[in-house]
């Protein structure tokens, strides 16, 4: 009685200083898990590929990690050696990210994306199962929301450095801070005490006090569950409307710049009869204002045959940097993440779920409607707004849904996969169907086809509220 008394005190702290380090764990993955994101569309762009390309190989990456995320789920719930997992998946991500920087073939990037899809899908079930591990179902809500915010905390920080590096000295700066993310990451979780991790509990077995542990189900337990069903039916048709937004955003900000560049020069002599002239659009070169001719006969008594050309500000200037521009959406988005995952916490363990997935579901298709009827660079900010309520309550309702439906049955991370792989069809399609769109009929009416997949997910929700109520509802 009296070593049991005494070991009590010493082993909260020890599983304290775990919990800790797996905010960390948090902040730094926010960087590694998805790779190079928007950037590389970015990245790619400005060596000559379109966004029909771009969107297949995201799309191949895609499939990649939707295959491979059921069976990664599985082994998360059956293996002991989670840590490494999370490690290793970091070390691949890196190694995938910097192939594309040396070598930006088309083998290469396909490659790469293949592995940072497999590597994404395997750290998902893996951090969820140290999250239950370590707090058990009761703790379960509240240390969602705060995985997220270090999450999003860390795409914040990780963002406004690529933004600022890249901007400085150019898109091989974000790889580079990707990589140092990435080592902090992997010393983040070997910090974790293996001690502290309960693998009956992070699978989602439970104990009684004086029985043994249950048996885990068969995994048929997985496709017999309709709310399972329909939570992975929603979240698909919600990530086909949001895989490919936010890389469209940088991508058409990359795209302009580009014919800018390419094709001011010549439109501008077709407008002068073949004498090439600056760009209103651009800052004088020399830092003070210039001349910029008009056409013959366009000269009045109120216009003169020339005009200063204005100056662009900073923030122009900025916006109109494809690096900074995508830097800029993730900032924004992620710090309405931070408040929004640690109230949706709160709200899960009154409340429940159902009321959380209505609103993110509802955000989405009004930020698509934003995008595409609004087609300026200050839309970013309603838009990733937006982003950032329907991701942040997501982040903390999903895991936290599968674990409440699944509880018992010795699969949760596996039902986290499976819910992760069918979500990951509308996901891995997105990028390839809006890059065709884009390519057909223009940018405005690809955001307005993805804001029309959110519905979809909205209604689908909606009308299987009756099968869903009683996984959905509060302690």
């Amino acid at each position: 009685m009296s070593t049991l008394a005494a070991a009590a005190p010493a082993a909260r702290p020890a599983r304290s200083r775990s919990l800790k380090a797996l905010g960390a764990v948090n902040f730094f993955l926010a960087d590694v898990r998805d790779g190079l994101g928007p950037f590389l569309g970015i990245f790619l762009i400005g060596r000559g590929w379109d966004t029909a390309t771009i969107g297949l190989v995201m799309t191949i990456g895609g499939i990649a990690g939707m295959l491979a995320t059921t069976p990664l789920g599985a082994l998360a719930d059956a293996t002991r050696a989670k840590r490494f997992m999370v490690a290793f998946c970091a070390a691949l991500v890196i190694a995938a990210s910097l192939a594309i920087l040396f070598v930006p073939s088309f083998a290469f990037v396909t490659a790469s994306q293949i592995a940072t899809g497999i590597a994404g899908a395997a750290i998902g079930p893996a951090i969820a199962g140290l999250t239950l591990g370590l707090v058990g179902q009761k703790g379960l809500a509240p240390q969602l929301g705060r995985n997220e915010a270090w999450n999003h905390g860390g795409n914040v920080v990780a963002a406004a450095g690529a933004g600022f590096f890249g901007y400085e000295f150019g898109l091989p700066a974000v790889f580079m801070l990707m990589t140092l993310m990435a080592v902090g990451s992997i010393i983040a979780v070997l910090t974790i005490k293996a001690d502290d991790i309960d693998h009956d509990a992070a699978r989602g077995l439970e104990r009684q006090e004086g029985q043994d542990r249950e048996a885990p189900s068969g995994f048929g337990v997985l496709w017999r569950s309709t709310p399972l069903l329909i939570l992975a039916g929603t979240l698909m048709l919600f990530h086909f409307g949001n895989g490919a937004m936010l890389p469209l955003l940088g991508q058409q900000v990359a795209a302009q710049q580009v014919a800018e560049e390419t094709g001011a020069g010549s439109a501008d002599a077709a407008a002068t009869g073949g004498a090439a002239v600056p760009s209103a659009n651009q800052p004088a070169g020399n830092g003070t204002a210039t001349a910029t001719a008009i056409a013959p006969g366009q000269a009045t008594a109120g216009r003169p045959a020339a005009e200063p050309v204005q100056q662009q500000t900073s923030l122009k200037s900025l916006l109109s940097d494809p690096v900074s521009y995508t830097a800029a959406t993730v900032i924004i988005a992620q710090l309405t993440m931070i408040p929004v995952a640690l109230l949706a916490a709160g709200f899960a363990g009154r409340r429940g779920y159902f009321l959380l997935l209505v609103a993110a579901l509802v955000a989405l298709p009004v930020r698509g409607l934003i995008a595409g009827l609004w087609p300026n660079p200050y839309a970013l900010i309603p838009v990733q707004m937006l982003d950032g309520v329907g991701a942040g309550l997501l982040g903390v309702a999903v895991p936290g849904l599968v674990a409440r439906i699944l509880r018992g049955t010795g699969h949760v991370n596996a039902g986290l996969g499976a819910v992760m792989t069918v979500q990951g069809v509308g996901a891995s399609l997105s990028p390839a169907i809006a890059g065709l769109i884009v390519e057909r009929f223009g940018f405005s009416t690809a955001y307005l086809a993805l804001a029309g997949f959110a519905v979809c997910g909205l209604v689908l929700w909606l009308v299987s509220a009756p099968k869903v109520a009683a996984a959905c509802k509060g302690e």
